[in-house]
Formats: structure tokens, C-alpha cells, sequence
């Protein structure tokens, strides 16, 4: 396995890996979650990319400024890590709150994004889906963290991952290591963003990627992003909840190898 880096910016310092050979690829993760969130999705890339993933602002072992934090914020921190580091171009895939990320990074910077891969993430939620997440937003921001995240394991998983993997789920809902003022300022974007109405801009062939039965991440949004970026794919995984990187993570990497190669 890789060695941890440091990478000292203008505003904070980023723990990041280097992975692979080939060309650049450049991984996002979600919120709650550091780099090892791409664990097993690595191993299948690494062949035939040079990988960077990192710890967004607020999470891991990278700096945790004071919120709140917007996504202008965290686009701002990849670009400078990626300029800092030499992938002034690359292919950019990104999970959940980090798909988001990605999307944001893209329309800001469409001249260095090769290839946009958007797992497990959202766009245009409609009026019901914005209520749900907002209250599960009041319910971090007033209550307890780990019982929010606990009674999130069965939206984030399927019924027989969980039966198969009891240790797992046994602490995957647990956050006694992360800094819970970060975490929830990076949970209010996540709540709060959406950029539908710019997606028709973007310029990146993409592949969007979610779970049939992903509640927060739903394929009705996929469908609706696919739809908005001209000649993007779109792969609803059969059965899947929201956690593809652990439960299929040979299928995503598959996707996204199979996409790229496609698109040269």
C-alpha cells in the first residue's frame, strides 16, 4: 500500500496517496468518510492509473478548519492539491458528497477533467427528497451524530451485506474519530447542493452510476443528470443500495475502465 503525503496548500494541509501507473485519475469520497473509503476499488485501477485520492477538508487526517464550508470550497482545495501535485489534467471520479465535488469541478474547470464519473451522487432532488434530507440534516445539526449515522446502515447497504458482514456493520455507523463540527458543516453541503440547472454545461463525457434502490442517490436523479449532460451513460446496478464501492467494487471499477476505454 501506498505511503501517506502531506500536501501543504494556501489554506490547509491535505493527506493524499499516490497509487498505479498510467494515466491520471483523481478519486473524491464522501462525507463521513477519508480516503480508505476507495479501498477496495483501488486494487482493479491501479493497473492502468495514476491514482490520487485524499482526505477532504473536515475529514481524516487532513486539516479541519472552522465551518461553515460551502462546495466552492471543496473544488477549491482539489484544484490547488491537483496543480500542487502535476495532474493538470485527468480522469475524476467521485462518490456521494465527493460526486457532487466533482460535478462542481467540472463545470468550473472543464479543461482538466478527461473523463467525469459521477457514483452514487445527486442532482435536482424534487420537493419530497429535499424535506427528507433536510430533516435528516436538523437531526445531525441538533442530536446525536452516531445514532443518526447507525440508523443509516440500511440505507446505505443491502439486507444481505449486512447479514454477511456483522463486525462491518457494527461500527459503520460509529464517528467517535471524526470531528463532528467538520462532518456536519461538510453534511450541510450535501444537504444543501444542487447543481441540475448548470449540468447541461458540462463538457466531460460522464458516467453516472447508482444503485436501484438507493434512496438518497435514486435512479430517478441519475436519470435526470443523464439527461441534462449531452452524451453521458448511465448504469443503474440491480439491487444495489448506496454503498457500491464496498459491496461491488469490482463492477464500478469495471465500469469506469470500460467507459474510459470506450471514450478514447
Amino acid at each position: 500500500m501506498s505511503a501517506d503525503r502531506y500536501f501543504d496548500g494556501s489554506g490547509i494541509r491535505t493527506r493524499y496517496r499516490l497509487e498505479g501507473e498510467g494515466p491520471n485519475m483523481v478519486l473524491v469520497h464522501g462525507v463521513s468518510d477519508q480516503l480508505e473509503g476507495w479501498d477496495k476499488v483501488v486494487p482493479y485501477l491501479e493497473k492502468n492509473f495514476r491514482i490520487l485520492r485524499f482526505d477532504l477538508r473536515g475529514h481524516g487526517s487532513t486539516d479541519k478548519p472552522e465551518g461553515p464550508y460551502s462546495l466552492d470550497d471543496f473544488a477549491g482545495d482539489l484544484a490547488e492539491l491537483t496543480v500542487g501535485l502535476g495532474f493538470e489534467r485527468f480522469h475524476l471520479a467521485g462518490f456521494s458528497l465527493g460526486g457532487l465535488i466533482a460535478q462542481r469541478f467540472a463545470l468550473d474547470y472543464p479543461e482538466r477533467v478527461d473523463h467525469l464519473m459521477l457514483l452514487s451522487t445527486v442532482a435536482g432532488r424534487n420537493e419530497v427528497e429535499r424535506a427528507r434530507v433536510i430533516e435528516r440534516l436538523q437531526a445531525v445539526e441538533k442530536g446525536d451524530f452516531n445514532t443518526h449515522f447507525e440508523s443509516s446502515i440500511r440505507r446505505w447497504y443491502t439486507d444481505d451485506f449486512i447479514a454477511r458482514n456483522p463486525d462491518l456493520m457494527a461500527s459503520a455507523g460509529r464517528s467517535n474519530s471524526l470531528d463532528q463540527a467538520s462532518i456536519r458543516a461538510a453534511y450541510r453541503v450535501l444537504c444543501t447542493s444542487d447543481l441540475i440547472e448548470e449540468l447541461p454545461h458540462v463538457q466531460s463525457p460522464t458516467l453516472i452510476i447508482t444503485g436501484e434502490h438507493d434512496i438518497g442517490s435514486n435512479p430517478r436523479m441519475a436519470a435526470n443528470m443523464h439527461k441534462s449532460i449531452a452524451g453521458s451513460s448511465l448504469e443503474i446496478l440491480p439491487g444495489q443500495k448506496h454503498s457500491i464501492l464496498i459491496e461491488v467494487p469490482g463492477t464500478v471499477a469495471k465500469l469506469i475502465q470500460d467507459f474510459i476505454a470506450g471514450q478514447r
